[in-house]
């Protein structure tokens, strides 16, 4: 497993947010956290980079534990979570962006007229191409589309050369197509590069459609876990989840 977490428990005052939580993500799976609002999954999310710290159990990444220490820490040892990052780099063009995110670790992400930085060049234009905003290269990052900025913050993730890439509905508030874009970016790059992609998602037709594992929260804690029949047929889930009288598989996104 690239990803383990034992007991992972947060609470602020007397409020448990994730509770007790045991997840196991294999390398070169897609693998959803899903459940309703107030869950726990952005919690959890923030547990596994470091944003925050456990109350108790613990988090490994390739059988090193990282719980509690630091974002940076984090995503040097290779889990990176792709954020809307656009608003970083607000005046930069499309490939201007990625060129500084590949370049940010040698803390020199500023530099942008000097040799150095235009040696990523290459680099950071087949990171566009690889997530489709190839045409879009000399374009200011803050005036793509909605699709295409979610697109971008992915290309600024995939920069970091991520061993496990985290994206918290990366397809919220999207028009279809621009869903189905999404969707078809995610997993072909789990396909073609064998990234590992845990991510959370409200709308069923994108889980169902490229999971392979997904993990059901309710309450902070993890109620199913399963290959997507599994889950769907789980009769907790569909109680407690998504209500009693409506097939999991037919619910609306």
């Amino acid at each position: 497993m690239i990803l383990s977490t034992r007991s992972l428990t947060k609470q602020f005052g007397s409020f448990t947010a994730v509770d007790d939580v045991d997840l196991d993500v294999a390398e070169g799976t897609i693998h959803s956290i899903i459940g309703p609002n107030g869950a726990g999954k952005t919690t959890l999310f923030r547990l596994l980079t470091g944003v925050h710290a456990p109350t108790a159990g613990r988090v490994t990444l390739e059988g090193a534990e990282i719980a509690g220490r630091k974002p940076h820490s984090i995503a040097r040892k290779g889990l990176v979570q792709s954020f809307q990052l656009t608003s970083v780099f607000p005046r930069l063009s499309v490939l201007e962006s990625v060129q500084a995110a590949i370049i940010a670790p040698t803390r020199r992400p500023l530099d942008l007229v000097t040799r150095y930085h235009r040696s990523v060049e290459g680099e950071a234009r087949a990171l566009l191409a690889r997530v489709g905003l190839e045409s879009v290269a000399g374009s200011q990052a803050n005036s793509l589309s909605h699709g295409d900025q979610r697109a971008l913050d992915i290309a600024l993730a995939l920069a970091t050369k991520p061993k496990l890439l985290l994206l918290d509905e990366p397809t919220a508030g999207m028009s279809p197509a621009e869903t189905q874009k999404t969707t078809q970016l995610v997993s072909e790059l789990n396909r073609t590069t064998g990234l590992t992609i845990l991510f959370s998602e409200h709308d069923m037709d994108v889980v169902w459609g490229i999971s392979h594992r997904v993990s059901v929260l309710h309450q902070g804690a993890v109620i199913a876990e399963g290959s997507v029949a599994e889950v769907q047929s789980n009769p907790e889930v569909m109680t407690v989840y998504l209500g009693e009288g409506e097939p999991l598989e037919k619910l609306p996104a």
